[in-house]
């Protein structure tokens, strides 16, 4: 650390007294404030596919300017320790700590937030430990696979005072903004229905044959990728195919439809679907995985108690057949948005020959684009950092030192992730699941989804 580093904090330790009483902040807290030309240090946890081709380039168009900088990485596999300590001394031009797991992360004083891409059951254990230690975090979604992890990674969060963004970059998108300033502000229409859609035909999606082949057990920490899973023998296809296996992921609820369904949630101001039921299964690629390869979704949205109130969202996914282009249409009774396309429209709308036949006005929706500009949703994570998670870790970035809430606050994550549990919870028991608001549990036929 820095002297000057070292005298910034002092001096803030020092004269925080005086102000804590007026600013409702802890001294720990306040300490942590960045000054305005004070670097921000960054540590990786998890040296994933994601984290190199699409968060470290993102990273890396707005760290000059905002003068943040990594300083470490931490992954329990030793290989992906030292490929990402390489990679990262080459971008930023200085020594990289390696850490063989996040203790050792965490026991660089000099780290303020980490990146967090890890495996999808790990997210929000791995926010828990970050925040427990007074870091900030960027949280890949989706943020949790069960509702115990969810609820203690939400109740650490909230009491932390950390500066948490979810991985949920459409909220950082242009047209997704301009999306939901409309239906919120009414002019769409109460919506009626959504359909979500994300199809792709890749027998090697989420499969890694060739480190499955180069891993061995001694070269990484199996209990510790673990973490609060059942324990099992080691299985490096899990280790680095988990999405294709639960508990260790969910697979297309936690994978895709959480950055869709968060969309809904967002637009419509609703927390949670109200029910969900599900089907499908592995029809095409017979290779082991216990997670579907084809899934179709349909939730029930609406005020808790009025079942007369509300709307369906249906998504479907297959894996087998597609050119993997996320679709997201929402329908009002005056037309349609398309953020397939960015446009509103009155296609489906109620047109005045039908309207007449029941002493009813005519409700169409004008014809509009969302934005100017063209905006695509970059689905694949080797993306070198598309347009929508570079805007959303620069605002992530943003928000460490000015300490406002994220576009994406913990609590997006942990709505879109009772949405993904009840799914999953559907996907598992073939029956209707609901939300206990008392209990923030998933229930099935009376009783808690658990494994």
């Amino acid at each position: 650390m820095s002297s000057r580093r070292k005298f910034i904090r002092q001096s803030i330790k020092a004269g925080a007294g005086i102000y804590l009483g007026t600013m409702g902040l802890s001294a720990a807290s306040y300490a942590r404030i960045m000054g305005s030309n004070d670097r921000v240090l960054i540590g990786a946890v998890g040296f994933s596919d994601r984290f190199r081709h699409s968060l470290l380039p993102a990273f890396l168009n707005h760290y000059k300017e905002l003068n943040f900088d990594i300083i470490a990485v931490s992954d329990i596999w030793k290989l992906r320790r030292e490929e990402g300590t390489e990679l990262l001394k080459s971008k930023f031009g200085h020594d990289i700590r390696p850490c063989n797991n996040n203790d050792e992360l965490y026991a660089i004083k000099d780290i303020d937030a980490v990146i967090i891409s890890t495996a999808d059951f790990q997210h929000a254990l791995h926010t828990i430990e970050a925040v427990k230690s007074g870091r900030d975090t960027y949280t890949e979604k989706p943020f949790a696979e069960t509702m115990d992890d969810n609820n203690a990674a939400l109740k650490a969060v909230k009491e932390s005072n950390r500066i948490v963004q979810i991985g949920s970059q459409r909220r950082s998108g242009p047209n997704y903004k301009a999306a939901a300033s409309f239906v919120q502000q009414g002019k769409f229409g109460p919506i009626t229905s959504v359909e979500l859609t994300w199809n792709v035909n890749q027998p090697g999606r989420w499969r890694r044959p060739a480190l499955v082949e180069k891993i061995r057990e001694e070269d990484t920490d199996w209990k510790r990728f673990l973490m609060n899973r059942p324990f099992e023998k080691w299985d490096p296809r899990k280790y680095l195919e988990y999405r294709l296996f639960w508990p260790y992921s969910s697979g297309m609820p936690g994978q895709w439809m959480s950055h869709q369904i968060d969309t809904v949630h967002w637009f419509s101001g609703l927390e949670h679907p109200r029910s969900v039921v599900a089907n499908g299964g592995i029809y095409m690629w017979k290779d082991g995985r216990t997670n579907w390869d084809t899934t179709t979704a349909v939730f029930d949205y609406g005020p808790s108690g009025d079942p007369t109130t509300g709307f369906q969202v249906i998504f479907s996914s297959r894996m087998h057949n597609g050119d993997e282009r996320p679709a997201e249409l929402y329908y009002s009774n005056g037309g349609e948005l398309n953020l397939i396309t960015n446009k509103i429209s009155p296609a489906g709308g109620l047109r005045k020959r039908f309207a007449d036949e029941m002493n009813m006005q005519p409700n169409l929706l004008p014809e509009m684009d969302l934005v100017p500009e063209k905006v695509e949703v970059v689905a694949s994570a080797n993306t070198g950092g598309d347009v929508l998670t570079s805007a959303h870790m620069r605002n992530w970035m943003e928000c460490v030192r000015s300490r406002r809430q994220p576009n994406a606050p913990v609590e997006a994550g942990y709505y879109h992730s009772i949405a993904n549990i009840m799914t999953n919870a559907a996907v598992r028991t073939g029956a209707k699941a609901v939300f206990d608001e008392k209990t923030k549990q998933v229930m099935v036929n009376g009783k808690v989804f658990k494994y």
